[in-house]
């Protein structure tokens, strides 16, 4: 699998060393504002490339792209302390202008795959400005959120978080939703679990849980500037998925023309992926607080969405 790059910086040359290591792309064009930056980070790469797979990694330009089969946009502006992912929306929407149209004249068959912030956002806008299917353009959303949910309660529990089934859903920000009613670990509902382990998960284990999810990105960049290994892997995982054609479930930022009574945006749900993008979208169930909590989540993303398309030119 061909994978382009657009960005290199931390989440970028991230991303591009997992899918070496893991092995999952056979090429990648990592491409970047910075020549210099792009070509630094593709040799560093590259260096470590013997120690994994026989895979390639190069800078390059939009040209490049030519026959990739999904493109990672992760250009654009970086979430600093003190900022919420909605704040990084203006300029962002500006890179994407520049950006989107290039990728699509070059590479019109790839898959978009969305990592900038405000992801669902971004995600609507790259659609807009792309023309694609909507099957063919969508965000990493709420996949690194629900691995950190899963590893917090893997941890707190005792148990692998892979053998945890705990869904974020809803934007990726502020507003994400824990879904605790249908949590489980293999076919054991999670409070049965918390009980046979003899593990306390009260409510405010529960709350203290869901802070330490939402806040974990504010608490990664007050400590180190910037999130990077998370999200590396939550786009790697999904670029698997799709090169294997896995129609794995994932909870990625897609298209909806409606949810929760909110029309035309992209929020993160449970959708079906393989080698055609999104092969369907899933709608679970679960408690009735859970949906308004999600109703509220979807406002959100359209009132920034809102703001972001009128800003189009």
């Amino acid at each position: 699998m061909k994978i382009g790059i657009i960005g290199a910086g931390g989440v970028g040359s991230a991303t591009a060393f997992a899918l070496i290591m893991r092995g999952v792309a056979r090429k990648i064009v990592l491409i970047d504002s910075d020549d210099a930056r792009a070509q630094s980070q593709a040799e560093d790469i590259a260096h470590a490339a013997p120690f994994a797979f026989a895979n390639k990694i190069k800078a390059g330009t939009y040209p490049d792209l030519a026959g990739a089969d999904v493109v990672i946009i992760t250009a654009g502006a970086n979430q600093k302390p003190g900022q919420t992912r909605n704040d990084l929306l203006a300029v962002n929407v500006k890179i994407f202008e520049n950006i989107i149209p290039q990728v699509v004249k070059y590479a019109p068959q790839s898959i978009l795959l969305i990592a900038a912030n405000p992801v669902d956002v971004m995600t609507e806008v790259a659609l807009k400005l792309s023309g694609l299917p909507q099957t063919k353009v969508f965000g990493s959303g709420t996949v690194l959120d629900t691995a950190r949910f899963r590893t917090l309660l893997g941890y707190h529990l005792g148990v692998s978080p892979k053998s945890i089934h705990a869904n974020v859903l809803g934007e990726h920000g502020d507003s994400e939703v824990l879904i605790w009613s249908n949590a489980v670990a293999g076919t054991i509902q999670i409070e049965r679990l918390a009980q046979d382990m003899q593990k306390t998960l009260d409510e405010d284990t529960k709350a203290q849980i869901d802070k330490n999810v939402r806040n974990a990105a504010y608490q990664i960049i007050a400590g180190k500037g910037s999130t990077t290994f998370g999200i590396a892997g939550a786009l790697t995982r999904i670029c698997q998925a799709i090169g294997s054609n896995e129609y794995a479930i994932l909870n990625v930022s897609s298209h909806h023309k409606e949810i929760e009574g909110v029309k035309d945006i992209c929020i993160s749900m449970p959708c079906i992926i393989g080698k055609r993008g999104i092969h369907n979208k899933l709608s679970p169930s679960f408690a009735n607080e859970e949906h308004n909590l999600l109703q509220k989540s979807a406002e959100t993303i359209a009132k920034f969405t809102q703001i972001a398309l009128e800003n189009l030119h």
